[in-house]
């Protein structure tokens, strides 16, 4: 399977896993680019950049195959340093950044020096015109239907992918919904050279998270996310919990006077005790809507592996059926 992803990544197939807080370490990323797709670590789920190091160093003792590290620059009072991962991205030979969050631009002339190849997410057209514009190599369009945070316009994958293929000349990859073959198949139809998985793999044996995770996400079908903190435009789509509904409820009752500190004991540094802990009803965690799709846990060889054959599988027998 060739297409202008993945031959900018040198992997086999156009199937990229997202960077994901306590998500993207070297467990998951090795094996999702062991089965030929870019595994991506999170750096910022490291506490440090030499933590960063040391995940990179554990990543490459477990796969030769080319992996990426995600980069997300949040709008904070007290930045992490980014300058400090940066440099560790350059002096390990990491071949592919997926950044993400705020404007990448300050830290490209040293990532573009050392040969690193910059792919954005980006949830809007306007956005992913700026990211080409400032250099980057490719760009992730996240639709409506992603977890996480899906932006401001609530414009699904589905619009947005035509008119990104009208829009860039550089390649993208299409995110959120992702989950199988037909997902596969639909995105390059639509102008996509590949696709992103975020929910999807973290629903696989090697996904570094506790098995409560899993299940819940098996269990949910694609009524159960729901948007928070969009009063405060920092929108995230979160699988639907008791801690996820007293933000809601907070949100209902204070309107458009809410501050973060008014959800922060639901929303914030509760990351570790559900991911590691299992804690699943602790605070709200990203999810997609792409959960009422995903029925089991399979490792990510055989995820990848049905991916391939079911895209093939559409596109000789159903389509070729059609046409």
């Amino acid at each position: 399977m060739q297409t202008r992803i993945t031959e900018l990544f040198g992997i086999q197939y156009p199937i990229v896993q997202g960077g994901m807080h306590f998500v993207g370490k070297a467990e998951l990323a090795a094996a999702v680019s062991e089965a030929g797709g870019l595994g991506i670590l999170t750096a910022l789920t490291q506490r440090t950049p030499a933590d960063l190091a040391a995940e990179i160093d554990k990543c490459r003792a477990m796969t030769d195959k080319p992996f990426g590290v995600n980069l997300t620059f949040l709008p904070v009072v007290n930045a992490p340093d980014y300058l400090g991962y940066v440099k560790v991205i350059c002096e390990k030979g990491i071949p592919v950044v997926e950044t993400a969050g705020n404007n990448p631009i300050e830290h490209l002339p040293a990532l573009k020096a050392a040969g690193v190849k910059i792919i954005h997410k980006c949830t809007s057209i306007r956005h992913a015109l700026k990211a080409q514009d400032i250099g980057c190599d490719a760009v992730s369009v996240d639709g409506f239907e992603c977890g996480g945070h899906p932006g401001e316009d609530d414009v699904p994958g589905l619009i947005l992918l035509p008119l990104a293929a009208k829009a860039l000349s550089v390649p993208f990859i299409a995110s959120g919904g992702m989950a199988d073959g037909k997902s596969l198949v639909a995105v390059l139809a639509l102008g996509a050279e590949g696709m992103n998985l975020g929910t999807r793999f973290v629903a696989t044996q090697e996904a570094p998270v506790h098995d409560r995770v899993k299940q819940a996400i098996v269990q949910a079908g694609e009524r159960d996310t729901r948007l928070i903190m969009r009063p405060l435009r920092n929108t995230e789509r979160v699988l639907r919990n008791p801690a996820v509904d007293q933000v809601i409820e907070k949100e209902r009752a204070l309107g458009h006077s809410i501050r973060f500190e008014d959800i922060a004991e639901q929303v914030a540094g509760v990351y570790y005790r559900i991911m590691v802990d299992g804690e699943v009803d602790a605070g709200a965690w990203s999810c997609g809507m792409v959960a009422g799709l995903i029925d089991d846990i399979p490792t990510v060889k055989q995820l990848i592996d049905r991916i391939v054959d079911e895209a093939k599988s559409v596109v000789a027998e159903r389509l070729a059926a059609v046409f």
